[in-house]
This record gives C-alpha cells, sequence and structure tokens, in this order.
C-alpha cells in the first residue's frame, strides 16, 4: 500500500462510542459505552461480520466474540478536541482538530441573538431551551401551528435547530431561514444550524420528517477532503457528509433520508466510484432515531441491519481498495437525557485477501484516519494524524 487505482470507503456510523474518554465525567457521561450498553440492555447482539473484522477485541459486549483469527485491523481511537459533536468529530476524523471548541448554550441562546433572529423570521421564537427534537414539538408544537411563530431550541452541543410544521412553514422556506441563521450563528461559534421540520397535529401527535438539514459553519482549515480533490480525486458525500462539511472537498453529494437509503446509495455510488475514488458515508439512525430517543432495541435492530448489509459492499471491494468503519462520537441509549456521549470509537480497516488480524490499540487522535487516507492514496500527510498502514502492512 498504497495501490494505484485503489478506492476507498469511509462509513461514519454515527453515535457508535465504545466506552467514556478519560474526561467523560467533565461532560455528564462518565460511565457511557454505547455499543457495550446497548448490547446489554438487549440481552446481547449477534454482529457476525463486524465481528470478523475485529470489533470483539475492542471491548466486552454482549453477544461479540474475540475470533481467533480475525480479518481486519481494529482499534480505538480518542477524541483529541473538546466536545462531543458530529461535526467536531467529522472534522477530526478529516485531519482537522477543532481548537477552541464550538461553543454551546444550554441556557438557551443570548438575546441579542435571538432578536437578531427575530428580525430574520418576522416573529419572536418559541422555546430557546434545550431539548430533545421529539420533547421540544410535543410541548411546543400546538402553539406554534397556532401562531406560525418558529421553534428554537438546542442541546449542550453547539447546535441552533429550528423546528416548523411542514404546512406552516414550507420546507424550502426553512432551510432559506436557516441559512440567514447560519450567517448570525458564525459570529457565536456555533457548530450547526438544524431544520428540522415535522408534520401531524396536536390531536394524533406531531412527528419529525426525513427533511432534516445540517448547516454547518465552515471548517476553519484545510481537511483531507479539500487536499484530496485539490489533487484530482472524486470524493462521494453520502448522508450529511456534505452538509457537515459545507460542501468543500466534495465532488458528488447522494444525501440519504435513514440508514437504508444510505446504505443503498453507499453500494450505487461506490459502483460509479472511478479509480483513486474516495466515498465517505454517515449512517444517522443509531444516533438520531434511537441513541438521542434513548432506544436501546432500535439501536440494536439498526446495529444487525448493518451487519447484515455490509457483506454486500465487502464483495463488491477488490484487494486494491480499503475499507474504513469509525463513529464521530457516542450516543449511549442506556444513559439520562437525550445527548451525545463523550466516547472513544472504533476503527475497524479491511481489505479483500486479508487473513490476518492487526490490533491498533488505542489512537491518540480521530485524525489518524484522515492521514490514513492521505497515505492510502500516496500523498503526504498533511494534518496531525498518524496512518495505520505501517502497522497493518508490518
Amino acid at each position: 500500500m498504497p495501490i494505484d487505482g485503489g478506492r476507498a470507503v469511509w462509513i461514519v456510523l454515527d453515535g457508535v462510542g465504545i466506552g467514556a474518554l478519560p474526561d467523560a465525567g467533565r461532560y455528564g457521561d462518565f460511565g457511557a459505552a454505547t455499543l457495550q450498553h446497548a448490547a446489554s440492555a438487549c440481552g446481547g447482539l449477534r454482529l457476525p461480520a463486524l465481528e470478523a473484522l475485529g470489533l470483539g477485541h475492542l471491548a466486552d459486549i454482549q453477544g461479540v466474540s474475540r475470533v481467533s483469527r480475525p480479518m481486519g485491523a481494529f482499534g480505538r481511537m480518542q477524541e483529541a478536541a473538546e466536545g462531543k459533536d458530529s461535526t467536531t468529530g467529522h472534522w477530526e476524523l478529516a485531519g482537522l482538530v477543532l481548537d477552541p471548541p464550538f461553543a454551546c448554550y444550554p441556557a438557551g441562546f443570548p438575546e441579542d441573538l435571538i432578536e437578531a433572529f427575530s428580525k430574520l423570521a418576522g416573529q419572536m421564537p418559541l422555546g430557546n431551551v434545550a431539548a430533545s427534537g421529539t420533547g421540544i414539538i410535543e410541548r411546543f408544537g400546538a402553539d406554534h401551528v397556532r401562531s406560525g411563530r418558529p421553534i428554537v431550541y438546542t442541546s449542550v452541543d453547539s447546535v441552533f435547530q429550528i423546528a416548523a410544521h411542514e404546512e406552516v412553514l414550507p420546507v424550502a422556506d426553512l432551510y432559506a431561514l436557516c441559512l440567514a441563521v447560519r450567517k448570525l450563528a458564525d459570529a457565536y461559534r456555533i457548530g450547526r444550524v438544524i431544520a428540522r421540520p415535522f408534520v401531524g397535529d396536536d390531536r394524533n401527535g406531531f412527528r419529525r420528517t426525513p427533511r432534516r438539514r445540517d448547516f454547518s459553519m465552515p471548517p476553519p482549515g484545510p481537511t483531507v477532503l479539500d487536499r484530496l480533490s485539490a489533487a484530482g480525486h472524486t470524493i462521494c458525500g453520502v448522508g450529511k457528509i456534505s452538509d457537515l462539511f459545507c460542501g468543500r472537498g466534495i465532488t458528488r453529494s447522494l444525501p440519504s433520508r435513514n440508514n437504508a437509503d444510505g446504505m443503498a446509495k453507499i453500494l450505487s455510488g461506490f459502483d460509479e466510484l472511478p479509480a483513486g475514488g474516495l466515498l465517505a458515508a454517515n449512517l444517522i439512525d443509531f444516533d438520531m432515531e434511537f441513541g438521542h430517543r434513548r432506544d436501546a432495541a432500535g439501536f440494536c435492530a439498526a446495529l444487525k441491519v448493518f451487519d447484515a448489509w455490509l457483506p454486500q459492499l465487502q464483495r463488491r471491494l477488490s484487494a486494491k481498495d480499503l475499507l474504513l468503519i469509525t463513529a464521530d462520537h457516542g450516543c449511549d441509549p442506556t444513559m439520562h437525557g437525550s445527548d451525545h456521549t463523550r466516547e472513544y470509537v472504533p476503527i475497524l480497516a479491511w481489505q479483500a485477501g486479508w487473513s490476518h488480524g492487526t490490533d491498533l490499540g488505542i489512537r491518540n487522535s480521530f485524525s489518524d484516519l484522515g492521514a490514513t487516507l492521505e497515505d492510502f492514496f500516496g500523498h503526504r500527510i498533511s494534518g496531525p494524524g498518524c496512518s495505520i498502514l505501517p502497522e497493518i502492512s508490518r
């Protein structure tokens, strides 16, 4: 390695952490362990494809064995940056360690920002509190439908979320409002402005739709996506990858509605990926549908579906191609509250024809993934990470 003409697939299992980081207590996440706790809550978890790559060597996950001859390289990565949000995690995976961190507003946004928002929206918002996405529409949905006032909420992460009923504020108008707010949010170091459309009524209940969209702060420096695309590589982003990087370094974007749609687009996108191309994908349901909603059973079911699908992708990869599977933070469905959790994330690497596993140990930064991609494509490593390829090829 690197192998001329090889392609790479980088999959982020959103929120699938694998144990609390040493500083997790600072974030209220002492003892968090997304994979381990979800598996235990479900009486064990069978993930044969991930098990074969070495997942069971990373932690005691009920139902997942430590196979004697793993077919992949396996390790854990710790986050060098502060925080536990998707943007910080994805940027670090792509070789950009955020410093200083994004600002968070768990007590609500400052009055001057809300006043500026009101001028853009034409009225004062409802909310301006920290809440879960489902809880906020249960609390304010009916008032929103009656008044037309958008709902603004946040969490312990750096997010300015705007919820609106699709029949009150059409989705295109909600996106336009979020884009205008994005220009305000940069001055407050808010990582993401997120459109959260929903439907339903007070009698039958409100429910969010899959037309969520993230508007991230632009990365403050180059990422591996910028460097690879500038060098002529095709970069295909699946899911919310393009949103998280503000489209930077992405040559083709395939948004997805959910995990099933995302996995289908990974296959179709890879089939059309030219030699030397990278497909980067985010599968969001683990986090959005199950982690935040503290639904361990749903979390485990989604992992089983991904594991059953994974061999379809592996059969498409040649010995020249590289598969990397990781996460961006934890979202332990057994913890209190509804927020992300500060955790190690797994790194699993695989190429067709590998017959022995490699223990990668604990990596000092998520940015080792970005360094690995630069190394794989034959470029000098220009970010802060260390490539895993020399350890794999020993």
